[in-house]
């Protein structure tokens, strides 16, 4: 089929980074652990043709098993990889309790500190710097520009430097009925938000990532998951109540000047 269609093939991950809660030694292997459980769980078969050695002490027989066929045909089968990037968490160790029944929620053993206790952390301990002056809507996702550039070079480092496209990269802010269109349009989180990512993207690339692509989320306002219409991604504001009619954010005008200037 390549051959006939020149084209190429690949699948997109979705990965968080994660940074250890403290700098205990079990802390820092479940900030590891947590990353094999999200990425490595399907980029180690992929390139070694197994799960992660964390995933297969953990979860033991419950872990399918690949036969030796099955091992040489997963390895390096892309031609690329796509990888959704959006926030950073903290992880910390989360010993294993004899009377839970073990399931996929538990199986890592780490814990992930909730939204208020990052808050406090960053604000006043300055533990890590990680960033909440921006904050989006979504509760899940916590601004962290750098964690794009640590996430690129673990995958350079660890996984063969494979072609890589950011195939999502973004943030959210509430569906606000209140604003003005006005108001509504003049998103400078946003435009901070992806300037401050395609920064340090920038500086992955300088260090040896094989990054070719990049697509901010989203084109448009969107239907989003389980929050509905509640939020909105896009760089370019829907209006829902009038015909779908679309307005450009200040972020889309920032992007298209960003394109133009280095492109």
């Amino acid at each position: 089929m390549q051959a006939s269609q020149k084209g190429s093939i690949g699948i997109t991950l979705v990965s968080h980074w994660f940074m250890p809660f403290s700098n205990s030694p079990l802390d820092i292997t479940a900030a590891e652990r947590s990353l094999d459980f999200m990425y490595g769980w399907f980029m180690e078969p992929l390139t070694r043709g197994d799960y992660p050695e964390s995933m297969k002490s953990i979860v033991g027989s419950r872990l399918p098993k690949f036969s030796k066929e099955q091992s040489k045909q997963l390895i390096h089968s892309y031609d690329f990889i796509g990888l959704n990037y959006y926030t950073t968490n903290y992880a910390s160790n989360a010993p294993k309790l004899l009377s839970a029944k073990p399931n996929y929620a538990t199986d890592s053993h780490v814990n992930f500190a909730s939204k208020d206790t990052f808050l406090y952390l960053s604000i006043n301990l300055n533990i890590y710097m990680l960033d909440f002056t921006n904050g989006a809507a979504s509760t899940w996702l916590y601004v962290y520009p750098k964690g794009i550039r640590e996430l690129l070079i673990h995958t350079k480092k660890k996984y063969n430097n494979p072609l890589i496209y950011i195939t999502e990269n973004g943030i959210d802010e509430y569906n606000d009925p209140t604003l003005s269109l006005e108001e509504a349009l003049l998103d400078t989180f946003r435009v901070d938000f992806y300037y401050r990512h395609l920064f340090y993207l920038q500086h992955a690339i300088k260090d040896g990532a094989n990054v070719k692509g990049y697509f901010a989320w989203s084109l448009l306002d969107n239907f989003e998951w389980s929050a509905g219409y509640t939020v909105r991604f896009g760089l370019n504001y829907v209006d829902y109540k009038n015909g779908q009619k679309r307005y450009n954010k200040l972020s889309a005008k920032w992007f298209k000047s960003f394109l133009k200037r280095y492109y």
